[in-house]
């Protein structure tokens, strides 16, 4: 296993990370045992670092993490959760506040039965006045920084723009990382175009989502899928293209995202223990430079096509 720095935060995590919004139930229904054995089966094989929010799930991602931390030494893992993006009975909430953020931080802890979380995020500021992020979320979150009840501020956030915004409009040291999903993997790498901002301000980058939201994947999108159609069916067709040549798709969108060292990490999720050793063999075989290459050709004509968040 690969460990790099987050920025200049001290925590040195593993370069494939564990993504627990599969435990809320976000993608597939699970089997609570299933999801608590691929918590173990990630941190038993080298994975340190484990990203939550108590919107995945509408809280159920934090409390079946946290009886899964339960049987964890403290030690071995650095853990992520998040404020301002919620739900309850099915109906999702936003709550950006000084005050909200704070009783959420609280409250995870309690649901993930740990006396500190190592990073604390803004999740998804593009549901914010970013103002207000600046002003109001992110000093509230660095004064529990102060007090040590986190050790780390960062943001989250689909579309990129947004995350310079922010960092430029609140002091030098607030945000020390960034988790950017769907922009670093084979069919959109915009994340690399703020690259070298990001090292500039010392703020270390997380990305997420490998398999694109399940787009690089031979089962293909999930019917919610917000990617447009032409993107999909380009997607689908690189998958079949692996498939004829007797490889995955998924072995080679694992490999490509991982093995950018600029990068500190990439969080997949799933509650089977099988999916995390085969994402950790993904990441540490050999890249497949031929395949990669046909692969990016097929991609091509919709490279870096977006969506809105939702």
């Amino acid at each position: 296993m690969e460990y790099r720095e987050i920025g200049k935060t001290g925590m040195k995590v593993s370069n494939i990370s564990f993504g627990a919004s599969s435990l809320g139930g976000v993608f597939h229904s699970l089997k609570e045992e299933s999801g608590i054995a691929a918590v173990h089966t990630a941190v038993d094989n080298g994975i340190n670092f484990i990203d939550v929010s108590p919107y995945y799930g509408h809280l159920k991602a934090e409390i079946v993490l946290g009886k899964a931390l339960k049987e964890i030494e403290r030690n071995r893992y650095y853990l992520s959760t998040k404020v301002g993006r919620y739900g309850k009975d099915g109906v999702n909430t936003w709550d950006y506040s000084a005050k909200r953020a704070v009783e959420s931080v609280n409250e995870s802890l309690e649901r993930l039965n740990v006396d500190y979380i190592d990073l604390i995020n803004v999740h998804d500021i593009e549901f914010s006045d970013l103002e207000k992020v600046c002003k109001e979320t992110l000093p509230a979150l660095v004064e529990l920084r102060r007090k040590g009840t986190v050790k780390h501020v960062g943001i989250t956030n689909l579309t990129l723009r947004h995350f310079k915004y922010v960092i430029d409009h609140v002091p030098a040291g607030t945000v020390e990382s960034v988790l950017s999903f769907c922009h670093y993997c084979l069919n959109d790498d915009a994340l690399t175009d703020y690259l070298d901002y990001f090292e500039a301000k010392n703020i270390g980058v997380i990305n997420a989502s490998p398999f694109s939201m399940g787009l690089l994947t031979e089962r293909g999108a999930p019917d919610w899928h917000p990617a447009p159609v032409p993107l999909q069916a380009l997607c689908q067709k690189a998958a079949k293209y692996c498939q004829s040549k007797g490889k995955s798709i998924e072995a080679l969108a694992v490999k490509f995202s991982t093995g950018n060292p600029r990068i500190a990490t990439t969080l997949f999720s799933t509650t089977r223990a099988e999916a995390v050793i085969n994402n950790i063999q993904w990441a540490e075989a050999p890249l497949d430079a031929e395949l990669l290459k046909e692969v990016q050709a097929i991609l091509e004509p919709r490279f870096r096509d977006t969506w809105l968040n939702s």
